[in-house]
């Protein structure tokens, strides 16, 4: 098994690159984040086409030569000691044949965002780099919770979270230790057969996902059967599934944790005798708590659900 590598807790003063991998993003959308930052202690410094705007069927942040630069630049910087995505969208898969990582070996640091920079967190892993999967830069507009913010810089200063969870209807009931790998269901499912997938052998797979048809939920999820992945796993933490379905349709189209949308998991993995804790509050959700990709993860799914990083 390779060996992860964790970056160094950050310390007052030390720098925040924010990029811009994929969408465009509106700097007022940045404001609060920002202040965030600057009052945990950290220096947060804009990439140059962060609040850029370049229009090619999706409004991007930049050219992929663009991106790529930036990118490139924050995870290679000397004077760098974390990357904060500043959203998601769409985008990030144009960069992984691009990404280097000559001085990030020797410096490792945290990269954080969710959604589309699940293939970012997918890259890095596939190198020997864990990451965390949490809140982007951007504020969102179904909110976001302080805790979601102070769980990120909380990882960054050295703690390890560990979360107990409400009691869930589709909790399949056990204990399982392993590395924790997933992210957005969409882009784990579109990483299936390339070099920059999971790796998925006695893992412990994280998903969630948000405005997707009940089917092509079912799709993706059956996608991951045929490859092989609940064969594989030796847990599930399943967090947030919202506005699923049509919202003219579906009366949980806000909810956080859609039931429909947690039915048709459950019945995909009925065949597998892994433990799963559903409901945890990550993802999409006004609830976006952090969770570190590459760390080793206990999850218990009894009366009392927990998930413990290692």
């Amino acid at each position: 098994m390779m060996h992860i590598q964790f970056p160094t807790s950050l310390k007052k003063g030390d720098k925040i690159a924010v990029v811009s991998p994929a969408g465009s993003v509106e700097d007022s959308s940045l404001t609060k984040t920002l202040d965030l930052i600057r009052s945990n202690g950290f220096d947060p410094v804009l990439s140059e086409h962060c609040l850029g705007k370049y229009s090619e069927g999706y409004s991007y942040s930049g050219t992929e030569k663009e991106r790529i630069q930036d990118m490139n630049h924050a995870l290679n910087d000397a004077g760098i000691s974390a990357v904060w995505a500043s959203r998601g969208g769409y985008g990030c898969q144009h960069l992984l044949r691009h990404l280097r990582l000559s001085s990030f070996r020797q410096q490792p640091r945290w990269y954080i965002g969710y959604s589309d920079n699940t293939v970012i967190q997918s890259f890095l892993l596939r190198n020997g780099f864990a990451s965390i999967h949490g809140q982007t830069v951007k504020t969102s507009s179904f909110g976001v919770s302080l805790e979601s913010y102070q769980g990120i810089f909380d990882i960054l200063k050295g703690k390890k979270p560990v979360y107990t969870t409400e009691k869930n209807l589709f909790n399949r009931y056990g204990i399982a230790k392993g590395q924790l790998v997933g992210g957005n269901l969409a882009l784990v499912y579109a990483l299936l057969g390339t070099p920059y997938s999971f790796q998925f052998k006695d893992k412990i797979l994280f998903i969630e996902e948000i405005g997707e048809n009940f089917y092509a939920l079912d799709r993706m999820l059956m996608s991951l059967d045929l490859a092989g992945v609940f064969r594989k796993i030796k847990g599930m933490i399943v967090g947030g599934m919202t506005n699923m379905g049509s919202e003219k349709d579906n009366k949980e189209y806000d909810s956080s944790f859609d039931t429909f949308a947690y039915e048709i998991i459950s019945n995909r993995i009925r065949k597998y005798d892994f433990p799963a804790v559903f409901g945890f509050p990550n993802g999409h959700i006004f609830e976006n708590l952090p969770l570190i990709i590459g760390a080793d993860v206990e999850i218990n799914s009894g009366e009392n659900p927990e998930i413990k990083f290692y």
